[in-house]
């Protein structure tokens, strides 16, 4: 209806090319414009001036022989000053943009291992970024940003890198469960070591505890019973402990039976014995 009264309107963020006879002559810009139809102006088509996406899938050959689809996003848009190029110079720019995006990434991604690929991801995007930029300019177009944005290996090598990537890990794991049980192994030994070093301490010191008191017990019953000598109250001491020996294993519920002499005589046998070892201990040290 605006045509056929001479009037168009143009929506924001986009041209409209006019042509007058067949022949390219004017580009309008967004709002309202008078269109003579009477003097052969008529409207070609509308272009956008918005930022498009295109997703780009390419399958190619990494040096290492492994097969991946590279996904590439490329955005782009139609320069203003050019418009006339971005009309009449291409009929598909989707189908061209592909071709080039195809073209570099299969000259690029042969070239690398497929762990180099991953890497320099970033530099294919710029390889691809420039190309696109040069030959797109003359057509009229924008190369506003391209990104790789996945890359994607068969299936099986997928899976091949995922069972090497988890056996490192469990690799890892084993050797560093290893060295927590060395290390506590190690603190072990030492609390045992430092445990027996004390244990000793401790029974060296009650043994000297009971040789002094010993030695104590004959002095003052030597001086407070005239007449006996330091064997007679040696033996006494031992009986003493003899009795004290026989009643604690007695009230003992859970010790085991043990068989020792129990006469009067044993006593006199014990004490003989404890004097010998005495006795040889001192020519020993002599």
């Amino acid at each position: 209806m605006g045509q056929a009264l001479g009037c168009i309107q143009v929506n924001q963020s986009k041209v409209a090319v006019r042509e007058q006879f067949g022949k390219f002559d004017h580009v309008l810009e967004p709002g309202c414009h008078c269109l003579p139809w009477c003097f052969g102006y008529k409207i070609a088509g509308e272009l956008s001036l918005r930022v498009r996406q295109l997703e780009v899938r390419c399958e190619t050959k990494t040096k290492d022989n492994v097969f991946v689809n590279v996904v590439a996003s490329i955005q782009y848009r139609a320069l203003p000053e050019k418009i006339a190029d971005a009309f009449y110079k291409l009929s598909n720019a989707n189908s061209q943009i592909q071709a080039y995006v195809f073209d570099v990434i299969r000259a690029s991604v042969p070239k690398l291992e497929l762990d180099a690929v991953f890497e320099q991801k970033s530099d294919i995007a710029k390889a691809v970024e420039e190309e696109l930029a040069k030959a797109m300019s003359t057509y009229g177009y924008e190369i506003v940003q391209t990104l790789i944005v996945d890359i994607v290996p068969d299936v099986h090598v997928k899976r091949a890198m995922n069972e090497i990537n988890a056996a490192a890990r469990h690799r890892l794991a084993a050797k560093e469960k290893a060295e927590a049980e060395k290390i506590l192994q190690i603190k072990r030994a030492e609390g045992e070591a430092e445990s027996k070093y004390l244990a000793g301490l401790g029974i060296a010191r009650q043994r000297q505890a009971i040789v002094d008191g010993l030695r104590d017990s004959v002095l003052v019953f030597s001086e407070n019973v005239p007449g006996t000598s330091a064997k007679d109250v040696m033996d006494m001491v031992l009986v003493t402990q003899y009795f004290d020996t026989m009643k604690e294993i007695g009230a003992s519920s859970k010790s085991s039976s043990v068989f020792i002499p129990h006469g009067p005589g044993a006593v006199r046998d014990v004490a003989s014995q404890i004097r010998e070892g005495l006795l040889q201990a001192d020519h020993a040290k002599e």
